[in-house]
């Protein structure tokens, strides 16, 4: 199975819901999804004083490309913080995170899995 046909939707019209882990500061819009894959195209949103500490290092067995809209947040790992207007395209098992943010962050990721090499 893969994700929805979808004509343009206002994503305000999705509501924000938590993101695995409970922390009601992390919160994610789920934009299209492959209910059997598992992966989403989303909207994630940091609120202010947000920290993902206690979900550790991310590590995923799909592509993540993220692309920051606006705010920053810090790569508590890496020691560098990530602005407005950067991207990043992660391979499966890439680590990243546990991230922090004081001024809030919003980001656009797409996820995916890799098609098998012929």
């Amino acid at each position: 199975m893969s994700k929805p046909e979808i004509e343009f939707t206002p994503v305000t019209d999705i509501d924000y819901t938590l993101c695995p882990g409970d922390n009601p500061l992390i919160k994610e819009r789920i934009l299209a999804t492959d209910p059997v894959g598992g992966v989403a195209t989303r909207i994630l949103r940091y609120e202010p004083g947000a920290d993902s500490t206690a979900l550790g290092v991310q590590r995923h067995d799909f592509w993540e490309e993220v692309y920051i809209i606006e705010g920053s947040f810090h790569d508590l790992t890496l020691d560098q913080t990530f602005v407005a207007g950067e991207f990043a395209c992660r391979p499966p098992g890439m680590p990243h995170g546990p991230w922090k943010t004081d001024e809030g962050v919003t980001t656009y990721e797409v996820r995916y899995h890799a098609r098998a090499e012929a």
